[in-house]
C-alpha cells in the first residue's frame, strides 16, 4: 500500500443526527446540553451528536435564547425522517405515538420520556423497535434521574425480582411530607406544592395516582418480563388522606407514602403479579420512610441481589434530561456499531391479578362505644371474613350520648391486621361498620414494606 493512502482514508465516524420532539422544560435542557457539550458528548459516543431540529407547536412562543430559531420546525415529520435518534419530551399520546412508529419504520433509534404512553401503547412500540432492530429506551420515564430502568432492564436480568415499592411521585411525597412535618391538611399542603411549582395548577395526574400508575406499569413490565399496561394497576391516590391520618401514622411508628407496588405473588416461575398504586404506611425504620420532600425512590428486591435502594430527584428539567442525554449516547453508541437494539423481555408472561385479590397488611381506625365486650364483636367480625389481628391500640375515649340521654365513653381503637386479601378487607369494613357500638370507620390504609 502507498505510504499516504492510510492518510487519504476518511476515518472519521459520520455524525449522529439527533431530532429532538418537544421543547418544553425537559426539551431545552436536552437540547442545551446537546449544543454546550459536543466535545464530551463526542468522546463518550465516538462520533459527533448533530442536533438537526426541535419540533414545536408554535415558532413564535416564547422560548430559551439557548435554543438557536433556525432549528424549530413545526414538520415534525420531516425532523423525524432525516435522523438517526430521534428523542420525544413532547408527551401525550398523539401524535408521539405515530411520530414514533415513523422513527422506528424509518431506521431510527427512540429515546422517550413519556410514561403515559407507555404505559398505554408500550407493546405496539416495542414491537415495532423489535421489528427495526432499533432500541427504544426510556429511562427518564421513570423517577427521572434515577438509574432504575437500566439496572431492573439489564443489570437483574439473570435475577428473579421478587417485589418493587416505589415513591415515584414527587408532588405527592412532597405533600404527605409537609402534612407530616407540619401538620398541614392536604389541600394547604397542594397549594405550597404549586406554589413552589412542584404541582400544576391542575393537580389531579399527581394527587389521584394517575402519573404513579402509568410508571408502576412500566416497572412491572420490566422486572417481571410480563406485557402490563396501565389498565392493569389498580389505583387510589392521596385525596382521601388526613391531617388525622397523618397524625396516627407517627403514633404508630409509620410514615404514610403514595406507593407503586409491584410483586410476584406465588412461585416465581408459576406465580401471578399484582400492580398496584395507593397511599400506604411505610415502617419508620424502612428506608423509604426517610425519603422527603419531592424526591422519589425504587425499592427493589431480588433473589440474588437482595434488597436494592435506588434514591434521587424524580421530576425537573436538568434531572429529567441527565436521564435523556444518557439514554441519547447509548443509542449513537449503538447506532455506530450496528447492533440490534434491546428487545422487549416479555418472556415470563405473568398473569395480572384483579385489585381485589392483592395480598398486604392493613391498619383500620374506628371510633366504638366503649363498653365491653365491643373488640371482641370487632375481632369477630374480622374472623369471619379470614383476617386475623395482629396487634390493638385504643386511644384515650370522650363523652358521648345515647339516645336515651345516658352518658356512655367513646374509644378510638386502632387494629394492624396479619396479610389478608383485598377482597376480604373489603368486606370486613362493610361488616364492622354494621355493628351496633361501631360509631364510625375512620381509615383504612395499607402497610408495606412490613
Amino acid at each position: 500500500m502507498p505510504a499516504d493512502s492510510a492518510d487519504s482514508l476518511d476515518v472519521t465516524p459520520p455524525a449522529v443526527r439527533v431530532a429532538l420532539l418537544g421543547c418544553g422544560v425537559v426539551g431545552t435542557e436536552v437540547a442545551r446540553g446537546i449544543l454546550t457539550n459536543p466535545i464530551d458528548l463526542e468522546a463518550r459516543v465516538g462520533a459527533r451528536l448533530e442536533l438537526v431540529g426541535v419540533a414545536v407547536r408554535n415558532l413564535d412562543a416564547e422560548r430559551d435564547p439557548a435554543i438557536p430559531r433556525d432549528l424549530l420546525t413545526t414538520d415534525a415529520e420531516a425532523l423525524v425522517d432525516r435522523a438517526d435518534v430521534v428523542v420525544e419530551v413532547m408527551g401525550g399520546i398523539e401524535p408521539a405515538r405515530s411520530l414514533l412508529l415513523r422513527a422506528f419504520a424509518g431506521g431510527a433509534c427512540v429515546v422517550t420520556a413519556n410514561k403515559a404512553l407507555l404505559a398505554e401503547n408500550g407493546p405496539e412500540l416495542f414491537e415495532a423497535a423489535d421489528d427495526a432492530g432499533v432500541d427504544l429506551l426510556f429511562e427518564a420515564a421513570v423517577a427521572g434521574a434515577i438509574p432504575i430502568v437500566r439496572p431492573i432492564r439489564e443489570s437483574l436480568a439473570g435475577d428473579h425480582v421478587r417485589r418493587v415499592l416505589g415513591i415515584v411521585n414527587g408532588t405527592t411525597n412532597f405533600v404527605l411530607d409537609k402534612m407530616a412535618t407540619e401538620g398541614l391538611d392536604l389541600d394547604d399542603a397542594v397549594k405550597e406544592a404549586q406554589a413552589l411549582g412542584y404541582a400544576e395548577a391542575d393537580p389531579t395526574a399527581d394527587i389521584d395516582g394517575f402519573d404513579a400508575a402509568a410508571k408502576a406499569a412500566i416497572l412491572a413490565s420490566l422486572a417481571f418480563h410480563t406485557r402490563v399496561s396501565i389498565a392493569d394497576v389498580a389505583r387510589e391516590g392521596i385525596r382521601a388522606v388526613t391531617a388525622a391520618d397523618v397524625a396516627w401514622a407517627q403514633r404508630t411508628g409509620h410514615v404514610i407514602k403514595l406507593l407503586a407496588v409491584a410483586e410476584v405473588q406465588g412461585p416465581v416461575d408459576d406465580g401471578s403479579i399484582s400492580v398496584r398504586v395507593h397511599p400506604a404506611l411505610v415502617p419508620a425504620e424502612h428506608p423509604l420512610a426517610a425519603v422527603r420532600g419531592a424526591f422519589n425512590a425504587v425499592f427493589v428486591e431480588a433473589d440474588g441481589a437482595g434488597p436494592l435502594m435506588f434514591y434521587g430527584q424524580g421530576a425537573g428539567g436538568r434531572p429529567t434530561a441527565s436521564a435523556v442525554l444518557g439514554d441519547v449516547v447509548s443509542a449513537a453508541r449503538r447506532r455506530l456499531t450496528g447492533g440490534k437494539g434491546l428487545r422487549e423481555s416479555k418472556d415470563q408472561n405473568f398473569p395480572v391479578l384483579p385489585a381485589d385479590a392483592a395480598i398486604t397488611r392493613y391498619q383500620l381506625r374506628l371510633d366504638v362505644a366503649d363498653r365491653p365486650g365491643v373488640l371482641a364483636q370487632v375481632a369477630g367480625a374480622l374472623a369471619d371474613h379470614g383476617v386475623s389481628i395482629d396487634t390493638v391500640r385504643q386511644a384515650s375515649s370522650h363523652a358521648e350520648t345515647s339516645g336515651d340521654g345516658d352518658q356512655g365513653g367513646m374509644a378510638h381503637l386502632v387494629i394492624t391486621t396479619h396479610t389478608a386479601r383485598e377482597a376480604s378487607l373489603a368486606a370486613t369494613v362493610a361488616s364492622v361498620a354494621g355493628l351496633e357500638p361501631v360509631r364510625q370507620i375512620t381509615s383504612v390504609l395499607r402497610l408495606e414494606g412490613v
